[in-house]
Parts: structure tokens; C-alpha cells; sequence
């Protein structure tokens, strides 16, 4: 409907419908922005926290690393490196918040069948620098997810802020002259059928 439609009671219906319609559209839309931000704001902060965590399991993992390569060599660290198989236990789904589709990553943590390397030939600083860096990459997993989710999120609440913004500012209004000026329309119209009632009247009682 446009800011011409014919001024009858039918149009004052529809209009008044398409107002409710965008009100509505616009509570609904507006809703969705805050639980979406609420959900934005709790992933921020969960990858400040894991990444913090991450820096700190790092340094720990360089240090018996760099320990490592001093007491048994580089090129035999290396090897041994080489030797562990790669990941192959992580699958991605995916959930949704309010209709924005979110990677959701699984990792199953299992226990290998047979020792990645021989302990008798090592030292403590080679299976901490292990231990540590599983850490890490259990964490960059996670942190993966989550910025992931956040970028997401951060794009549908942009595209739900531009939706509400026409509602609230263009659709809104626009229906909302629409109904005044119908309303004001009929209100004339009726105004002058009445004074023409009476004029009838008048002249038939002469």
C-alpha cells in the first residue's frame, strides 16, 4: 500500500493490519538482536579467557620444548614429531541461535593404541612439551569455535539491526500516515455526509 491508496474503510483495515504486521515485525526482530548480542558478548568473553590460556600453555610448551632439544637434539625431537599421526578425531556440526547456524566442534580425546614414542629414549622435559602442546591444540579447537560463532553471530546481528532500523524508521511510519491520512479521509468524508443529511433535512421541513 502506498501513502495514495484510495481512503475507504477496507484500506483503513488493511492499513491498520500492515501497521500491527510491522510492529510486530519490528518487536520480534528487535528481540532477536538482544538474545543474539547477549550470545555475542558471552563468546567474546569466552575467547579472551581461552586465549589467555592458550598464551600460558604456550610458554610452558616452548620452554620444555627448547629444554627437550637441548638433552636429546633437535633432528631427534624432529623425528619424533614426525612420527605422531595426525588428528583425525574432530567433526564439526552445527547448532542454531536464532536461526544463525553456528559451528559447534566435537573432538573426542582417545588414548592412542601403542605409545607415540619410546619413554626409555626421552626425558620428562620431551613428554611435558607433549602434554602441553595436546593442550594447546585441545584450546586453538576450541577457540576456533568460538570466534567462528562469534563472526556469525556478529554478521546476523548486523543484518537483523538493518531490518529492524527500515521497520522502525521507513515501514512504521509510513503506514502510520497511512492510516492517518485514510482516517482523516472518511472522518472529512463523514463530516461533510452528515452537513449534507442536514441540509436535506432542513430543506424538507420547509
Amino acid at each position: 500500500m502506498n501513502l495514495n491508496t484510495f481512503p475507504t474503510k477496507g484500506n483503513l483495515i488493511l492499513a491498520k493490519n500492515s501497521l500491527a504486521l510491522a510492529t510486530q515485525g519490528y518487536g520480534l526482530m528487535d528481540k532477536k538482536r538482544n538474545i543474539l548480542l547477549r550470545e555475542l558478548m558471552g563468546l567474546i568473553e569466552e575467547a579472551k579467557t581461552i586465549q589467555s590460556e592458550i598464551d600460558v600453555t604456550y610458554q610452558a610448551a616452548y620452554k620444555a620444548l627448547q629444554k627437550a632439544n637441548i638433552e636429546l637434539g633437535i633432528r631427534f625431537v624432529e623425528e619424533i614429531a614426525d612420527s605422531i599421526p595426525p588428528e583425525d578425531s574432530v567433526k564439526i556440526k552445527v547448532r542454531s541461535i536464532m536461526g544463525t547456524e553456528i559451528p559447534l566442534v566435537e573432538y573426542e580425546k582417545k588414548a592412542p593404541d601403542k605409545p607415540l614414542y619410546s619413554f626409555y629414549s626421552t626425558s620428562d622435559s620431551l613428554d611435558e612439551a607433549v602434554k602441553a602442546f595436546q593442550t594447546v591444540k585441545e584450546l586453538t579447537l576450541k577457540l576456533s569455535m568460538v570466534e567462528t560463532s562469534a563472526y556469525r553471530l556478529a554478521n546476523s546481528i548486523k543484518k537483523t539491526q538493518k531490518r529492524a532500523n527500515a521497520l522502525k524508521n521507513i515501514t512504521i511510519p509510513s503506514y502510520q500516515t497511512l492510516v492517518k491520512n485514510i482516517s482523516d479521509a472518511l472522518e472529512e468524508k463523514d463530516r461533510e455526509e452528515f452537513t449534507r443529511l442536514k441540509v436535506i433535512k432542513r430543506s424538507a421541513e420547509r
